[in-house]
């Protein structure tokens, strides 16, 4: 498997190059990344903030804090085009969610888990085999 991947914004404005693995890489069917994503799930793809290098100009933040645990989410997106393209959380300030949908290739990682499963739609389904949790999972 090839060590970097790049991606960015939609636009193009913003760009990333991560390198290793990710630490995780999950479908979250929470009703905030539903509303975020205007979709049924997000996948998520999570890095040390080492493992990215940026370019472009400084991403716009939009800070939520959860209805559940009260912690902060906050969106990294681009400011000319919308895209939401990182995550960052209270919970371990040190790591970079990346938006799946933003990798040039997403095709290049899996999913390792899906979360916040008692959100999910009704009709979404969840393949055999993969680790559910109903809330969030903690490592």
């Amino acid at each position: 498997m090839n060590d970097a991947h790049e991606g960015g914004c939609l636009c193009g404005s913003v760009r990333y190059r991560v390198s290793g693995e990710p630490a995780r890489s999950q479908a979250c069917h929470c009703s905030y990344c539903q509303t975020r994503t205007g979709s049924a799930f997000a996948i998520v793809v999570a890095f040390q903030e080492e493992q990215i290098a940026w370019s472009g100009p400084e991403l716009t933040v939009y800070e939520h804090r959860s209805d559940e645990s009260g912690r902060w989410i906050r969106n990294h997106f681009c400011s000319r085009c919308g895209t939401t393209v990182m995550l960052s959380i209270e919970r371990d300030p040190k790591l970079r969610i990346i938006a799946g949908g933003t990798f040039e290739d997403p095709g290049w990682f899996g999913i390792d888990r899906h979360i916040w499963t008692r959100s999910a739609q009704h009709w979404m389904h969840i393949p055999d085999g993969v680790a559910k949790f109903e809330k969030a999972y903690v490592p």
